[in-house]
């Protein structure tokens, strides 16, 4: 299959002729709309901007090489606007790299930082060079190069899921710790091989998609250092260094212009199995960091474009990562936008998490903006339409927009809100009880108006940032010590709970009740309204030691064990479960029309039924779905039972007409694993409405004809 280039209407059909030499290469000027290095039959077309730049160099490298062997200043005439393009013919893809140097002018109080010295990185480079290695970055004295990337990847009549967003079951992982450790067994740990590998694994829980942490180009080595015996890097991938490459060091074999087959690979057969693919993306800083960071790229080519910068030239630093990019200026804007058209266009990505979604609505001097262009144009894009967009609805400059993130009802939330109630709720804080049945209940109290209702909402108790789930109930502080800050770095507001013991125990009614809690906190997300969202491994109790911030941490603090799926094989079942029963009930996905019972849609009920008075003396509430079926003559009831406290608590369910009664579906406080759910519906357990809730436990019921689910006689 022939190569196929971006645009490629703008390309005629009859050959290409040279026009020009230039340092004895034959070239002509290129095509202006078709931005980075574009392989074309019999050239390569290069394309780059710059605002205030004076003159633009293309350097030409060997493989791996650190010096170039030619450099090609663009001719005067190869400048239309402020956009540099050249086509050169005669190259072979596979046996070079390029750069880029530009002069200007230079004053840092102004923000221009030209250096016709620094060879540069392409801002849409498709593929970096010098870090394919993970945990190696390029020599001193180099710099990072580019790679034309061939696009002829075969999609056949591979179709993407396009789930509804209610109908999703995200599970957040990161791609190297999914896999890195011994126990996963893959042939390829740590990559996106061994990631494909672990698809039967992932069918098998029933998760809808992946979140993938950051898989763009980025820096691991940024901040390296020794601490205790162990190389600490920066592993969850946060810093950027270039939005359109993937991450090399994420593929089992070096990919030489065909960088990115591996990732499609995967995201192909990811969608083969119903799957969809999230992209957790970081437009809001680059890893070239403040004025003491490296320069490698946008610096050198508009530094005062790309970043926002005060008024005396400095970096504004609204990330907590040294600098902040200038999302709302035009220029970024359409690099954004075109970054994201080709993830959905050449990889065929469903959709995309925003880290510090919050500076992405920041005006050039960091103020917050009423309707972000930004925002906007991604929300009413064309080739975005069916993209799943979702925010992380904050910032570290301490803007928090959960609730009021600018929506045009496209985008959904990451429910920061959701994460802090419910924990507190589910630990045994009870008077939280109002907050937390807004929460289970979509919370209505954020998500009205211009905002998509249920839809807009994430639903989360654990991600990668923070405790795992295993964790949330085995610490009550922090334990960090191994990232080297003495124990400073991390949040301080867990919402955790030890269970009467700080870390790993052997006491039996300890680790009874941490896996009850675990069950609860599991049952309680799957029977939300909104979007579930969980981290990978809080399926078998994965742990993170107690570090709630293992950024650093490329190693078995990170890494999952999967030896903890055999050791507890209850917990992952008990997930498995809970997420079938959830793609079952639609009534708790939203709904399809009032049920035939005359039951609310939604409805809150203390130990007595549809007492909606919930207090914060309440102890135990149950929530309760009810709507029509999937099928029109059907009705999908079902009620959640939560009870906080250290007592067991009696409560009556609402009255049912016949011939429908109440059957117990999931209960964590069930002594055994096989009374905890009812995998076959005739072995769930008839209730006359009168129901023991154990003491912190949750139960889950539904609505069923009697004489359906009697035993076969």
């Amino acid at each position: 299959m022939k190569d196929i280039p971006l645009l490629l209407p703008l390309i005629p059909d009859d050959p290409l002729m040279p026009l020009d030499t230039v340092q004895g290469f034959r070239v002509r000027p290129g095509f202006f709309e078709i931005n980075g290095a574009t392989s074309l039959p019999g050239a390569v077309n290069f394309t780059v901007h710059s605002h205030a730049a004076s003159s633009c160099e293309l350097l030409l490298y060997k493989r791996e090489a650190s010096e170039p062997y030619a450099v090609l200043r663009f001719p005067e005439n190869y400048r239309i606007g402020n956009v540099y393009s050249m086509l050169v013919f005669g190259l072979d893809i596979g046996e070079f790299e390029y750069a880029y140097r530009l002069d200007g002018p230079r004053d840092p109080k102004k923000g221009l930082l030209f250096d016709k010295t620094k060879p540069l990185l392409d801002p849409y480079a498709k593929a970096v060079t010098g870090q394919s290695v993970w945990g190696s970055k390029p020599l001193p004295g180099s710099s990072y190069h580019a790679r034309v990337v061939k696009n002829n990847f075969d999609w056949g009549n591979a179709r993407q899921p396009l789930l509804p967003m209610q109908d999703l079951v995200i599970y957040e992982l990161h791609v190297r710790g999914f896999t890195k450790h011994s126990s996963s067994q893959v042939r390829h740990p740590g990559t996106f091989a061994g990631l494909m590998e672990k698809i039967p694994y992932l069918k098998q829980l029933g998760i809808t998609a992946v979140e993938l942490m950051p898989i763009f180009e980025f820096d691991e080595t940024m901040g390296k250092r020794e601490v205790n015996g162990k190389t600490l890097l920066d592993y969850w991938g946060y810093n950027s260094v270039s939005f359109f490459a993937p991450n090399t060091s994420y593929s089992s074999q070096k990919e030489y212009n065909y960088e990115g087959h591996e990732l499609k690979s995967l995201i192909k057969a990811l969608h083969r199995n119903g799957i969809e693919v999230i992209l957790d993306v970081v437009f809001n800083h680059t890893a070239e960091g403040n004025e003491d960071g490296p320069f490698f790229s946008f610096k050198g080519f508009d530094n005062n474009i790309y970043y926002m910068l005060t008024p005396d030239g400095h970096y504004y630093n609204f990330s907590g990562c040294g600098n902040t990019l200038n999302c709302n200026h035009p220029i970024v804007q359409q690099m954004i936008l075109e970054c994201l058209r080709y993830w959905v266009t050449v990889y065929r990505v469903d959709g995309f998490r925003f880290d510090l979604a919050s500076i992405l609505g920041r005006n050039e001097d960091g103020s917050p903006m009423n309707k972000p262009p930004l925002l906007q144009t991604l929300a009413f894009d064309p080739i975005l339409g069916n993209v799943k967009l979702i925010a992380e609805a904050w910032d570290a400059g301490g803007l928090y927009q959960v609730g009021n993130f600018p929506s045009w009802k496209r985008w959904a939330e990451w429910n920061g809100k959701y994460r802090d109630d419910l924990r507190s709720f589910l630990k045994g804080d009870y008077w939280m009880a109002p907050e937390a049945a807004k929460r289970i209940t979509g919370s209505p109290d954020l998500y009205t108006g211009q905002y998509r209702g249920y839809n807009s909402s994430i639903n989360f108790i654990t991600c990668h940032d923070g405790f795992t789930l295993c964790d949330l109930y085995s610490y009550n502080q922090k334990h960090n010590e191994a990232n080297g800050w003495a124990n400073t770095d991390g949040t301080d507001d867990n919402r955790s709970w030890n269970c009467g013991c700080e870390g790993p125990t052997s006491d039996p009614a300890v680790c009874a009740l941490r896996k009850r809690l675990i069950k609860n906190a599991c049952a309680v997300l799957m029977c939300s309204r909104g979007t579930p969202m969980f981290l990978a491994g809080d399926e078998f109790g994965n742990s993170s030691m107690g570090n709630n911030n293992p950024y650093c941490q490329d190693n078995e603090i990170s890494w999952i064990n999967w030896k903890d799926l055999d050791a507890n094989r209850e917990l992952f079942n008990f997930f498995r479960f809970m997420i079938r029963f959830r793609k079952k009930h639609v009534s708790i996905r939203g709904g399809r029309g009032p049920c035939s019972f005359g039951f609310p849609f939604i409805s809150l009920h203390t130990a007595v039924p549809f007492d909606s008075g919930i207090t914060p003396d309440t102890k135990a509430m149950g929530v309760m779905y009810a709507s029509q079926g999937e099928r029109p003559d059907t009705d999908d009831i079902v009620y959640l039972g939560v009870n906080v406290y250290w007592e067991d608590i009696t409560i009556q369910l609402p009255k049912l007409p016949p011939p429908y009664g109440w059957y117990l579906a999931a209960n964590t406080a069930a002594d055994t694993e096989d009374s905890c759910v009812a995998w076959n519906p005739k072995e769930m357990v008839y209730i006359a409405n009168t129901f023991v809730l154990g003491l912190r436990s949750a139960a889950v019921f539904t609505a069923c004809k009697r004489q359906e689910l009697l035993p076969d006689q």
